[in-house]
C-alpha cells in the first residue's frame, strides 16, 4: 500500500511539474521578453508609417493632390481644404524633429531618417513657394497661427537638421510667412501661446520679434497656472490634454528661447521645466496596467499627443528620481500597441482616420479633420534620444499603475508647490 502512494504521489509531483513546465512556457511564448531595442524598432517603423505621407507627399508636390479630407459628419470640407495641409505639416514636423536631428548611419533606422529629413527639406521648401502645387496657406483664417506654430516648434527642436541646410530664398519666404500671421489673432487660450512662440522662433533667427506678442503669452499664461503642474487652458479650467497637447512643451520651448536671448530671467525658464516634470508624473499614472488611457476633454482624436509632455521630460533626460526612463519606455510602448495594433487607425493609403481608436469619425471635434490628426507624432519625441541611451537599453520595468495594480511598492504622490 504504502509503495502504492509513493507510487502515486510520484506521478502526481512529476504530472504537475510538467503542467507548471507548459504553462510557464506557454506564457513565456504569449508575453516573450521585449527589449529596448525591440521597442525603438517598433517606435520608429510606427512614427516612419505615419509620417512618411506627409513628408513624402510634401516632398513631391503631391500633398494636396493625395491627402485625403475627412471632416467631423455634417462639417463641410471647403473651409477645412484651406487649413489641413498646413496642420498635417507643421504638427507632423514638430513630432519628427528630434528623431531626424539624430546623426546619419547604416541601419535600417538611419537609412529611414535619412530618407524622412531629405525629403522635408525639399517638402518645406515646397510649402514656402508660390509656384509649387503644395505651398501652404499662412495668409488666411486664423488656424495657421497654430501650425505655423509647430512648424517653429520643430525648427527650435532641431535647427540643424531643419533649418541650417535650408537655402536662403526658402529661409526669407519662411520668414515672410511667419510676419504674414501678424494680421490675424485667435481664441483667448493656449492660441496666445501659439502666436508668442512664432515670435519666438522669428527672434531665433535674427528677426525682429513682435514684443507685444512675445509679453502676452509670456503673462497670460504664467497667469493660468493652478498649481500642482497644471496650466489652466484660458480663463476657467478645463479636464483634457491640452497641457501635454500645447502648453507645457510649447511654454518650455518658448521661455528657452527667450532666456538664451536675455528677454526673460533663467529661472522663469527653470520653472516651466519643473512644472512640466511635474505633469508628466501625472501624464505616467494615467497608463493603465493593460496600456489604456482615459478619453477625456477636447480633441482625444490627438491619441498618442497626450504623451508629448512626459516624452519631452524623456528626452531633456529630468525625469523624476522615482520613475525611470525604462518604465516610461514600457508604459508609452503598452500604449502604443494597444491603440495602434488593436485598431485601425489609418486607412487604406496609410493616412490616419478620425478617431481615437479606430475609426469614430463621431468623436471627432468641429475644428477636426485629416490634418490635425498628426498631433499624433508629438508622442515619439524620445526616439530622439540615440540607441545607446539608457532609455532604450535598460531592462523592461513596470510603470506606476502596473506596479500600484500588482500589488507592487510605488511612491505616494503628493501635492507640489511650485
Amino acid at each position: 500500500m504504502i509503495n502504492k502512494l509513493k507510487y502515486v504521489f510520484l506521478v502526481v509531483v512529476v504530472f504537475t511539474t510538467a503542467n507548471v513546465q507548459a504553462q510557464s512556457q506557454k506564457k513565456a511564448k504569449q508575453n516573450p521578453v521585449v527589449t529596448g531595442a525591440q521597442d525603438r524598432e517598433y517606435w520608429a517603423n510606427l512614427l516612419y508609417k505615419m509620417s512618411s505621407p506627409v513628408i513624402l507627399n510634401l516632398s513631391n508636390g503631391t500633398l494636396k493632390k493625395n491627402m485625403p479630407v475627412e471632416v467631423p459628419p455634417g462639417q463641410k470640407t471647403d473651409f477645412f481644404k484651406k487649413v489641413t495641409y498646413l496642420e498635417a505639416v507643421g504638427r507632423t514636423m514638430a513630432g519628427v524633429a528630434p528623431w531626424l536631428a539624430l546623426p546619419d548611419d547604416e541601419t535600417k533606422e538611419g537609412q529611414m531618417r535619412k530618407k524622412l529629413r531629405e525629403a522635408l527639406l525639399k517638402g518645406i521648401a515646397n510649402a514656402v513657394d508660390p509656384s509649387n502645387p503644395d505651398y501652404l496657406n499662412f495668409r488666411t483664417e486664423s488656424q495657421p497661427i497654430v501650425d505655423a506654430a509647430y512648424m517653429a516648434q520643430a525648427f527650435l527642436r532641431a535647427p540643424k537638421a531643419l533649418w541650417e541646410p535650408l537655402d536662403a530664398v526658402t529661409k526669407k519666404r519662411i520668414a515672410e510667412e511667419f510676419k504674414a500671421l501678424r494680421t490675424r489673432t485667435g481664441a483667448y487660450n493656449n492660441w496666445l501661446l501659439f502666436a508668442g512662440i512664432n515670435e519666438a522662433f522669428l527672434l531665433s533667427i535674427g528677426e525682429q520679434a513682435d514684443p507685444v506678442r512675445l509679453e502676452f503669452a509670456k503673462r497670460k499664461i504664467l497667469e493660468w497656472y493652478q498649481g500642482d503642474g497644471w496650466y489652466s487652458d484660458g480663463p476657467s479650467f478645463s479636464m483634457d490634454y491640452y497641457n501635454s497637447y500645447v502648453i507645457h512643451p510649447m511654454l518650455v520651448d518658448f521661455f528657452k528661447v527667450l532666456s538664451d536671448k536675455k528677454r526673460v530671467p533663467i529661472d522663469m525658464y527653470d520653472t516651466a521645466v519643473k512644472r512640466m516634470v511635474r505633469y508628466s508624473e501625472f501624464s505616467e499614472r494615467i497608463i493603465s496596467p493593460d496600456g489604456t488611457y482615459v478619453p477625456m476633454g477636447r480633441s482625444v482624436t490627438y491619441r498618442t499627443a497626450a504623451f508629448q509632455a512626459l516624452g519631452q521630460v524623456a528626452l531633456m533626460e529630468k525625469l523624476p528620481t522615482q520613475i525611470s526612463p525604462a518604465q516610461v519606455r514600457c508604459g508609452v510602448t503598452a500604449v502604443m500597441h494597444r491603440m495602434f495594433d488593436q485598431c485601425n487607425n489609418f486607412d487604406a493609403a496609410g493616412w490616419l482616420v478620425l478617431g481615437f481608436c479606430g475609426s469614430q469619425p463621431g468623436i471627432a471635434d468641429s475644428y477636426t479633420s485629416t490634418g490635425s490628426l498628426y498631433m499624433a507624432t508629438l508622442g515619439f519625441l524620445p526616439l530622439g534620444l540615440p540607441a545607446d541611451n539608457v532609455f532604450w537599453t535598460a531592462d523592461a520595468a513596470d510603470w506606476t499603475a502596473k506596479k500600484a495594480w500588482s500589488g507592487q511598492a510605488f511612491k505616494k504622490d503628493y501635492h507640489v508647490e511650485y
